[in-house]
């Protein structure tokens, strides 16, 4: 059996629960402030992760990625958008909704970051004087946050039809060039796929994830 930290896969899965909650949350929440009271109606501006649990993705997918130690894979219930709900200017109010869950995790990541900096001091004092700190639990909480956040920032801002940088992408294309993209939505998740096996994907997320761990750690 592999050696397993349940504590720190415990934190992890919370982080995610909690991050991907806040996520859908955005998505719903601009949504409704921007014309579309779909999501609200469906009790979908909510901070409870009951509201936006999808059992696979959110429950079963991340577990057996950290108990495996591969990479965390998660994802909660999509928010509905009724475009023509949004009238005036719906492509640029699309592209909000959309990028208003990426933009809600790095909003996490850096305030994880600044409470992070707070209190390091803090718990290294402790720590080099033999006591017990309250921060270093604290600290790994926060660490898993940023890391996390970052992570689904980048990884949902890549333009593949599913994932939220695709409906940003989807928003500025005009023409035939946004016909053609359209025609890619229904195979979204097979470029997915594609671009994870081929590690193209993997090239995608890590300098822009690594630039932006290298100022919030």
């Amino acid at each position: 059996m592999p050696n397993i930290d349940f504590a720190q896969v415990f934190i992890s899965f919370l982080v995610l629960l909690f991050s991907l909650t806040v996520h859908e949350a955005a998505h719903a929440w601009s949504a409704d402030r921007l014309g579309d009271s779909t999501a609200r109606l469906l009790g979908r501006v909510s901070l409870n992760p009951a509201v936006h649990v999808d059992p696979i993705g959110t429950v079963l997918f991340p577990l057996i990625a950290l108990l495996t130690n591969l990479p965390v894979i998660g994802w909660a219930k999509p928010v509905p958008v009724n475009i023509p709900n949004l009238r005036g200017q719906w492509r640029e109010k699309y592209m909000v909704i959309a990028a208003a869950g990426p933009a809600s995790n790095v909003v996490l990541a850096v305030i994880a970051s600044l409470v992070l900096r707070a209190i390091a001091p803090t718990s290294a004092d402790a720590l080099e004087g033999g006591q017990v700190s309250v921060g270093a639990p604290l600290a790994t909480f926060l660490e898993s946050a940023i890391f996390i956040n970052v992570l689904l920032a980048v990884f949902n801002m890549v333009p593949v039809p599913p994932l939220d940088g695709g409906n940003v992408l989807a928003g500025l294309l005009r023409g035939p060039a946004g016909a053609a993209f359209e025609r890619l939505r229904p195979y979204g998740f097979m470029i997915l796929y594609a671009l994870m096996l081929t590690g193209v994907l993997t090239a995608l997320i890590t300098p822009p994830a690594r630039f932006l761990l290298s100022l919030l750690l």
